[in-house]
């Protein structure tokens, strides 16, 4: 959605340098591949998370079939637990069509017996030196005029990828050191991920730390245990920096600007005009678009009217609050972009 002489990509960067941006930019730190980016090469699903010019392709083409403002991979959850050593199941031979890579198995049961050794090579590890390879395709191919992003779990989100999570929520209340410790490994490989992402080609770099919401852990926790990881994370890496955490952050709404990213993103479980009220002159604040009931399954006139409504609670940019199903269809994008493109 390029405007008064600016690409898409001048549009975000300007904004995470502070300049207010009319119309709102819309765009996503998290997934938006679509099946209409994907279908019409002849790809399945499956296909795009482990081949490169595929992930490059399929990243790309959201923001050139609807205009939407970014181009952003990978697409999974599954690189930095692959990169550790965990199975991947790609769900290759699955007669269900639209399937994320998950974890098969996790490295451990319980905190106590958790053990992992960071990779001395990480641009080796895993499906590493696939996603920077889709990640320098995709800025040779749109990075001049779209906004690259890349992504990464949250410290405490990884966790729960690695060990058991019954058993990591249970022991961060019980043996909070220890869990603080793994947290504090697991941030140093995380950082180390987010940096080989920005020098293969990324603009911004959002952290996903999903398993902090205040409907898993308490607002307590969050500040004692995840807040100072995240604070340390963050100082870490070069802006621009996005914290998105999923559910209800009502009671730690206050607390995410501290850890020190330029903006934070919420779902639509929470309240926009009450996130922006409240910090929205400590950071940028993006939001918060339910990307599935709204936007997937929604009808024209529902996504016209929450989009509408979120503008009017003022964010500084209209951000799914997950990633896009791939299924949405291409009425409902272009009703997305065009809402924006003609608000007041």
């Amino acid at each position: 959605m390029a405007t008064n002489g600016k690409t898409s990509r001048d549009r975000v960067l300007d904004l995470f340098n502070g300049e207010r941006q009319h119309p709102t930019p819309v765009f996503s730190g998290m997934g938006n591949v679509t099946v209409h980016g994907i279908y019409p090469q002849g790809w399945r699903f499956a296909e795009i998370h482990t081949d490169a010019e595929k992930m490059a392709r399929a990243a790309a083409s959201t923001s050139q079939l609807f205009g939407f403002e970014c181009a952003v991979a990978p697409f999974d959850m599954g690189v930095e637990a692959g990169a550790l050593g965990c199975e991947i199941n790609y769900y290759t031979h699955s007669t269900q069509e639209i399937l994320y890579p998950t974890v098969q198995r996790k490295l451990a049961a319980t905190v106590d017996e958790f053990k992992v050794e960071i990779p001395m090579d990480l641009e080796t590890s895993g499906r590493v030196p696939l996603v920077l390879d889709a990640i320098r395709q995709l800025k040779a191919e749109v990075g001049d005029t779209v906004a690259i992003g890349g992504w990464v779990l949250g410290p405490f989100t990884l966790a729960g990828q690695l060990i058991e999570l019954d058993n990591l929520l249970k022991m961060s209340f019980k043996k909070t050191a220890v869990v603080s410790a793994i947290l504090d490994q697991l941030s140093g490989f995380l950082v180390q991920l987010a940096k080989l992402y920005r020098a293969a080609g990324v603009d911004y770099i959002t952290v996903r730390e999903m398993g902090a919401s205040s409907s898993v852990i308490s607002p307590r926790l969050f500040k004692t245990l995840i807040l100072p990881v995240l604070q340390s994370f963050f100082a870490a890496l070069e802006p621009p920096r996005v914290l998105h955490i999923c559910g209800t952050v009502v009671d730690i709404l206050e607390l995410m600007p501290e850890a020190g990213a330029e903006a934070i993103s919420i779902d639509h479980k929470n309240d926009a005009a009450d996130a922006v009220r409240r910090v929205g002159d400590k950071v940028l604040v993006f939001g918060n678009l339910d990307a599935y009931n709204v936007l997937v399954n929604g009808t024209p006139d529902l996504i016209r009217e929450n989009v509408t409504a979120i503008l009017d609670a003022g964010v500084d940019a209209i951000w799914p609050g997950c990633d896009i199903w791939p299924t949405v269809s291409q009425e409902n994008m272009k009703v997305l972009m065009e809402t924006v493109r003609t608000y007041r």
